[in-house]
């Protein structure tokens, strides 16, 4: 099976190097990691737009990401298309609420796939 960029994502934890400093958690925009007693843990993955700003972070990286694109089509649609993304009126995953995935409206810069 192929990766699916709009629902699956290339962040990876390691829990074994992770010391608990919970940067991750402070640079996150999207809340993806929560605080834990050993280590912090990954309460969102599937909110994670892949910025990379918690590998970027990590003193010990046990944080990997291959940071690039990501969600990046879904927030520059969401802007076109005046929608927000932290409310859930658009996400960035292949669901109705999508704005990256098939959309019933014409595209207005954001490739419809």
């Amino acid at each position: 099976m192929a990766f699916d960029s709009y629902k699956e994502t290339t962040l990876k934890l390691d829990t074994e190097r992770c010391i608990n400093c919970k940067r991750c958690t402070q640079v996150c925009p999207h809340a993806v990691f929560s605080e834990g007693t050993d280590h912090v843990g990954l309460a969102r993955p599937g909110s994670c737009m892949e910025c990379g700003a918690c590998a970027l972070n990590c003193p010990v990286q046990a944080i990997t990401v291959q940071s690039g694109v990501g969600c990046a089509w879904a927030m520059i649609s969401a802007a076109i298309r005046g929608k927000d993304m932290d409310s859930g009126e658009c996400s960035c995953g292949g669901d109705d609420n999508s704005c990256c995935g098939q959309s019933r409206e014409p595209s207005r810069g954001c490739e419809d796939k």
